[in-house]
């Protein structure tokens, strides 16, 4: 195995229990616009981290997937998010030496974390 590569994450997917109640979230929050069918796809974002998104595992009380999406402001976010249904699970936090976050559910309480452009 010390010799095998490392397989990027190169597609994501988001589960919805009603994705025409979750599209109208994600297209305002994030200008994501998908396209029509039961495969709701949608083109990946540009101005993004280089090479490319990275993960981590973290210890939690639950299973399950958090996106880590980059903004422009976390205070603008969060007020929109709060506008269009989500909830706020984290006020912006500074990590030492890294980048300041905060964290929101979507409106079917799928968690999110923003990061700080």
């Amino acid at each position: 195995m010390n010799n095998d590569w490392v397989r990027p994450v190169v597609h994501f997917e988001i589960e919805a229990l009603d994705p025409d109640t979750l599209i109208p979230f994600y297209k305002e929050m994030f200008n994501w616009d998908p396209s029509e069918g039961f495969i709701r796809n949608f083109p990946a974002g540009l101005g993004g981290p280089e090479p490319g998104p990275a993960g981590h595992f973290r210890q939690s009380h639950r299973s399950g997937v958090t996106l880590y999406i980059q903004v422009r402001s976390l205070e603008e976010s969060l007020e929109r998010c709060v506008e269009l249904g989500g909830t706020t699970t984290l006020e912006r936090f500074q990590i030492p030496g890294g980048p300041a976050i905060a964290g929101i559910t979507d409106p079917e309480g799928n968690p999110i974390t923003l990061v700080q452009q």
